[in-house]
């Protein structure tokens, strides 16, 4: 009769110091044993190692966990030991190619209540944590700034029992705690995204240039008046368009150097770039603004392409009329489409991040579509949110952690 796989469930824990993980394994080495599956965390200098192992047909597990034990003692360290039974290793390798997905929770500070809200979520909806990790720098209990950055990440296994209401709870919770929950599929392009494409005003720039460009006009309640009629629906974006800034006609160029020179960027804008650049990806500005603008930040992030609306400009002065086509919301997904062909990327390694209804389109379209700070029937409408973190907290979304931020 053939022998049953003895398979061992060795758990470790205890103080972390050099060489311990290594003289444990050099034990198993000797006895050559099979590993099986292996993981290993250590918080705050507390180490948790797990290994699962077979022990060969032609030998015993007592002396292996005999040399485990005397191993632990001389460290310090706990360990301890659970049989496996081969039905229960063949179900758990059973559940391999069930569907892996990745829980991003990102804000100011991430407090108990917050993981305790996310998994409740996870259990209702029949998924398994099978990892938990913090991928935001440490954070000092003396520095916690406006400027603080916390960000967790769950691993989780299984399919939803129902996606639209675990999103929708999801969002609740963000808005509810004040912050910011993504719920993504963990598959090859999450790690391989290749282009980002930004909106500009309200997203690369805390402010929208139009008004400003009003406001130096003179003409500033009157293009929010029809600014507003555009929010409520009753013109369309390119019709709101022509008549805004048919009421710039005659403002100096000088005026748009003015405020091109002083536009406030957002909340992590610059390490963002610096971070896209160093890791070669490719960028471009689609906005419903305009190109005079686009191009000053391309000059000053080093962006690859920008695509907006350009003002005609005569003897330096504003004629009230635009040159080309509008950019749209349509135009806007077209654009990201035409990238991505150009560059010989794909769609699903594309991000997309704005915070208009105007988005929208390039929102969906790419493979990470994120609001940014955006209205609520944004966020409701778009794969995802950020709301209470500055730019640069979407690269935690593409898989980034701290360390690799420049």
């Amino acid at each position: 009769m053939n022998k049953q796989h003895e398979i061992i469930l060795l758990n470790i824990y205890g103080n972390d110091k050099p060489g311990l993980t290594s003289s444990l394994t050099q034990i198993l080495a000797n006895y050559k044993v099979n590993i099986l599956d292996i993981g290993q965390a250590v918080i705050h200098n507390n180490l948790d190692l797990g290994i699962l192992f077979e022990v060969p047909t032609e030998s015993e597990s007592s002396p292996i966990l005999k040399d485990l034990l005397f191993k632990g003692y001389e460290l310090g360290i706990r360990v301890k030991f659970t049989p496996i039974s081969e039905k229960e290793y063949n179900l758990w390798v059973g559940k391999q190619g069930k569907g892996r997905y990745i829980i991003t929770l990102v804000g100011r500070i991430i407090s108990a209540k917050h993981i305790a809200e996310v998994t409740g979520i996870v259990f209702k909806q029949h998924l398994n944590i099978d990892k938990i990790t913090r991928v935001s720098g440490r954070i000092k209990l003396t520095e916690r700034t406006q400027g603080t950055k916390a960000c967790v990440e769950l691993l989780v296994r299984g399919t939803p029992y129902n996606i639209v209401e675990m999103k929708s709870n999801f969002l609740t919770i963000a808005h509810d705690m004040g912050v910011d929950i993504a719920f993504q599929e963990d598959n090859i392009y999450r790690r391989t995204r290749r282009l980002v494409c930004f909106d500009m005003d309200s997203t690369l720039v805390q402010t929208e240039v139009i008004d400003e460009l009003a406001y130096k006009a003179g003409v500033g309640e009157a293009v929010s008046k029809i600014t507003e009629s555009a929010m409520r629906g009753e013109i369309d974006f390119a019709e709101s368009f022509k008549q805004r800034i048919a009421l710039l006609k005659g403002l100096d160029e000088k005026v748009m150097i003015e405020i091109a020179e002083n536009l406030p960027l957002t909340e992590g804008t610059e390490r963002l770039f610096r971070t896209l650049k160093k890791y070669g990806f490719k960028t471009a500005i689609l906005s419903g603004g305009f190109t005079y603008f686009g191009k000053y930040l391309q000059n000053k992030l080093e962006i690859d392409y920008v695509f907006a609306n350009q003002l005609e400009i005569v003897d330096g002065k504003l004629t009230g009329n635009y040159l080309g086509d509008i950019v749209d919301g349509a135009k806007k997904a077209e654009l990201l489409r035409n990238i991505a062909f150009k560059e010989d990327i794909h769609l699903e390694q594309t991000v997309a991040v704005g915070d208009g209804s105007n988005d929208l389109p390039m929102l969906n379209v790419a493979g990470l579509g994120i609001a940014f700070h955006a209205k609520p029937l944004v966020k409701k409408n778009a794969q995802h949110a950020i709301s209470t973190s500055g730019l640069d907290v979407i690269l935690y979304l593409m898989g980034f952690r701290e360390r690799d931020i420049e």
